[in-house]
């Protein structure tokens, strides 16, 4: 059966949902759009994390004075090695890999230490700071470096939770492990998870660490510190590389930047792997909904997937976690699914994936008046191609008789199971969302439990 964007948990067949667990769980062939961020460690009430983030500080200031007693090749070596961490599983590169930084960008790092006195004096408080000073230096890189010299506390927490929660692991080498005492790179082997097909090392990471834009950054520097600095001090115009070497000849003013960050820390928190749409949009979501006409007239249906698409990844959270969407074609038709992982977090979701192989499960849309024989003929072919034997259409009104009769007796020739989503059921399932004192994935469950009843026994 193939899994789509496949999770390290879902591939061993490991029953967790994303929300119950202290990591992010890692896709196997993607990354995941987050970066860690170090000022959460800056600002966490852990003694064990603030301990971290004075580690990774003089770490890698002391690459700086590494670079400055004579040692700059040896420095620049490993500013270069410690720049991609592709075991974390980070950002937006394809395939989970990444592309190191250069020499010559290496050497723009070291420059901070030669050429700004308060960082030769004192060195770096924040390294996000070098995205001020540093072009081409953005969160993926931060990121990077914060998990490559943090390396050593990130393998023993994946061991442990792998640990936890059985999570295989092998014997792997892991490379460009940082000896901050040594001044020097090394590798280790050790047990961690791995992928199943490049058998690359996988680290897990605290989900608590993670913000899609790191706290300090470029963008909040230059709306809330240089803009408001006094005419003619800085040109009324100026590029990102004009403002950068401004901030590397004027680096008193970052300092107030960084400061003034430090003074609002409490407001700076993680960013949760997936975020739930408030009750109010859920509501419009649905009033959109039932605007729409059956059919394609007016781009109809393809208003009808977005809205669909958007409404329940967040009704089914967190009893089921949203894998993506998907195009295909069938005979020529377009057509669009929705997949969740089934974590089996409710008893009936549990059943499916028993009866049915149902490890995903595929939600088909359709805008249209009334599912017709091709609807379910397509989504059986499909189901003997690619996923487990249910499927749930999302339509507009229940199923006709005569479709209610085909999906029963391809349940009693194939044990094949079709559900139904009616407009009727999303109006439930958003009114029990806004009222909090039952589960939309109930809808669902009666859904199932209807089928099963008409079902011969």
């Amino acid at each position: 059966m193939t899994l789509v964007r496949p999770r390290l948990t879902d591939y061993h067949g490991i029953l967790v949902s994303q929300e119950s667990v202290d990591f992010a769980i890692p896709f196997l062939d993607d990354d995941i759009p987050l970066y860690v961020d170090p000022f959460l460690l800056w600002k966490s009430p852990s003694m064990q994390e603030t301990s971290l983030h004075i580690a990774l500080i003089s770490a890698f200031n002391g690459i700086g004075r590494m670079a400055m007693s004579g040692k700059r090749s040896g420095a620049r070596r490993i500013l270069v090695e410690l720049s991609e961490c592709n075991e974390a599983g980070l950002g937006q590169a394809r395939n989970r890999v990444g592309k190191r930084i250069s020499e010559a960008k290496a050497d723009e790092i070291i420059s901070l230490f030669e050429g700004i006195p308060d960082v030769q004096s004192h060195g770096l408080q924040h390294i996000e700071a070098i995205q001020l000073l540093v072009d081409g230096i953005a969160k993926d890189r931060i990121s990077d470096f914060t998990c490559s010299l943090l390396k050593s506390f990130l393998i023993d927490f994946t061991i442990q939770n792998c640990k936890n929660i059985g999570i295989p692991t092998e014997s792997v080498a892991i490379e460009n492990l940082y000896e901050p005492e040594r001044l020097q790179m090394t590798s280790e082997v050790v047990e961690l998870p791995v992928n199943p097909e490049t058998k690359a090392p996988i680290l897990l990471i605290p989900k608590r660490w993670l913000r899609f834009m790191p706290w300090i950054n470029y963008d909040g520097f230059y709306d809330n510190a240089y803009v408001k600095l006094p005419p003619g001090v800085v040109p009324e115009r100026a590029g990102r590389v004009d403002v950068l070497a401004f901030n590397r000849h004027n680096f008193g003013v970052v300092k107030g930047y960084l400061d003034s960050r430090q003074r609002t820390a409490v407001d700076c928190r993680s960013d949760p792997l997936f975020r739930q749409i408030p009750v109010t949009s859920a509501k419009g979501k649905w009033a959109a909904i039932k605007k729409l006409p059956p059919g394609t007239g007016g781009a109809a249906d393809k208003k009808y997937e977005g809205y669909i698409e958007q409404l329940l990844a967040s009704l089914l959270y967190p009893q089921l976690d949203f894998a993506q969407g998907q195009s295909r074609t069938d005979s020529g038709a377009h057509i669009r699914d929705l997949i969740f992982y089934n974590n089996r977090g409710v008893d009936f979701l549990e059943e499916i994936h028993e009866k049915y192989s149902c490890s995903q499960i595929v939600f088909e849309m359709k805008n249209v008046r009334e599912i017709q024989s091709e609807h379910v003929n397509q989504l059986n072919r499909y189901l003997v191609d690619h996923f487990g034997r249910l499927a749930i259409f999302v339509t507009r009104n229940p199923l006709p008789k005569s479709i209610q009769r085909n999906i029963v007796d391809l349940w009693s020739a194939h044990r094949k199971c079709i559900l139904a989503l009616t407009d009727d059921d999303l109006q439930t399932m958003v009114t029990v969302f806004e009222s909090k004192q039952r589960l939309p994935v109930e809808v669902l469950k009666r859904a199932y439990v209807e089928f099963t009843r008409a079902c011969p026994s």
